[in-house]
């Protein structure tokens, strides 16, 4: 019995047809059910994946990004993907490292896909390939957020305002403290012109090709 394969973007899979590989010489692991898995076939696969990640990670990491280009807001003067780039601009404009500029591009890709945990969704998302100190940035800036946004919360109780404080010392305390004023609460301004997301793109393709994590687990 021969399938189809499906080769056309943006049109729906149907019945019988495969999806295509990324690359020609691939092969496909013929089972519809992860228990039928070999040895031998999760080698293929594990092969595989390594190039797909290589080549797919940083591209669909800006499709996810993008797909909200044209989402409306609900208040805000620019919606989250042009906050996003928004970020990114002044911390490209004001000279920061690429590493920086792309934590900024996406430290809130999931605002509102992840709006409870936000934070933690954009860490663990750029992690295996930031600095800890830009990881530890992205999981805490919700945190030290909560200073600015004064009547948000319904609690009013001063700990919790002023949580931040409990790493004050830390030694990445005061660049969160400075992405949240200087890069976060101000980038939703639609006066400033944000730089295209085709301009970090190259940005995004080295970042996510390397990894500090990596680097510091083998050191």
């Amino acid at each position: 019995m021969t399938t189809g394969t499906k080769t056309t973007q943006n049109v729906r899979r149907k019945a019988g047809e495969r999806d295509g590989l990324l690359r020609p010489d691939w092969q496909y692991i013929e089972h519809c059910n992860l228990d039928h898995y070999t040895p031998e076939d999760w080698a293929i696969m594990n092969r595989q994946r390594a190039e797909y990640l290589a080549e797919e990670r940083a591209k669909q990491a800006l499709e996810l990004l993008a797909a909200s280009r044209n989402a409306p807001t609900f208040g805000y003067l620019i919606n989250n993907y042009e906050h996003c780039l928004q970020t990114a601009t002044m911390l490209h404009r004001d000279g920061h490292d690429e590493e920086t500029v792309v934590t900024g591009l996406f430290h809130d890709i999931g605002f509102i896909v992840c709006p409870e945990n936000h934070e933690r969704f954009a860490a663990d998302l750029v992690r295996p390939f930031v600095s800890e100190k830009n990881a530890w940035m992205l999981e805490h800036h919700g945190i030290f957020q909560r200073i600015y946004l004064h009547g948000f919360y319904e609690s009013e109780d001063a700990d919790f305002i002023h949580a931040r404080e409990q790493w004050r010392g830390h030694p990445y305390f005061d660049w969160t403290a400075e992405f949240v004023e200087r890069y976060d609460i101000v980038a939703i301004d639609p006066a400033i012109e944000s730089l295209p997301i085709e301009f970090f793109e190259p940005m995004v393709r080295r970042v996510f090709s390397d990894s500090p994590a990596l680097a510091r687990s083998s050191a």
